[in-house]
């Protein structure tokens, strides 16, 4: 009996169930929206190949180092990033940003342009999964924490199978449809309309991410110094350190 006091008094820490679940919603809808942005390249490689002329080779380094590389390698330090300022504020300038780049891949005219809008949907897509995953395990107690996690990964099946369905509907339409006219930028046919299509109104992710309220951390890692301070927020030399030491377990 003198243990259910603490474990309420536990429980009062985390926010209301249903808005915790709002708030995965969510973000596994922003984490459907990346799959799309990111995917929608693939459906899309014979019209660009033609209309820019590039090559097998830079068609895939517009897949692998232009996205990929970016997204694996700054997971680290947005992790970071994620526990010491606010995951919401992350989140919706990452969204923002990939969504924008998304569109700028329609307004490219060459490689270059292509790839770099490339980089920027990496740079933006990486901020999502550091983020999203520390601000859920502080939104629900061990004990549903894995459902909510569960459901949110939902989002990687769902985003390749709207990818495929929403993005084909996509082209399709466009293909029937006349060319957009875009002032200072003039007429944009199938390809380029697809990513503009695509992309803008996943800004509508980022504009319900603004309603979220930054949750209360849990859980918080603790670590003794050498002088004898316990601290919670640890260098990125000491993140390795730290796994080093605890690699067998």
């Amino acid at each position: 009996m003198p243990a259910a006091p603490a474990t309420d008094s536990l429980k009062s820490t985390y926010p209301n169930p249903r808005y915790a679940w709002y708030v995965v919603s969510i973000l596994t809808l922003a984490y459907l929206v990346s799959f799309l942005d990111r995917q929608i390249l693939a459906l899309l490689v014979e019209p660009i190949r033609r209309d820019l002329d590039i090559s097998d080779t830079q068609v895939s380094l517009l897949g692998n180092l232009a996205f990929g590389i970016f997204y694996t390698v700054l997971g680290l330090p947005i992790g970071r990033a994620a526990d010491r300022f606010s995951r919401r504020a992350i989140i919706t300038a990452g969204i923002s940003i990939w969504c924008l780049m998304t569109a700028a891949c329609g307004l490219a005219r060459n490689f270059l342009q292509l790839f770099l809008a490339r980089v920027g949907v990496g740079v933006g897509e990486a901020t999502l999964n550091p983020a999203a995953l520390s601000m859920i395990s502080d939104l629900f107690p061990r004990a549903t924490r894995g459902r909510a996690l569960t459901f949110y990964n939902m989002g990687v099946s769902l985003g390749v199978g709207v990818a495929l369905i929403f993005g084909g509907q996509v082209i399709a339409w466009v293909a029937g449809a006349p060319p957009l006219t875009i002032p200072g930028i003039g007429e944009l046919y199938a390809w380029p309309t697809v990513f503009l299509l695509v992309g803008l109104p996943g800004l509508l992710v980022a504009l319900l991410m603004l309603t979220v309220r930054e949750p209360r951390r849990h859980d918080r890692l603790q670590v003794q110094q050498a002088d004898g301070r316990v601290t919670e927020d640890l260098t990125i030399s000491e993140t390795v350190k730290y796994l080093r030491q605890r690699w067998r377990t």
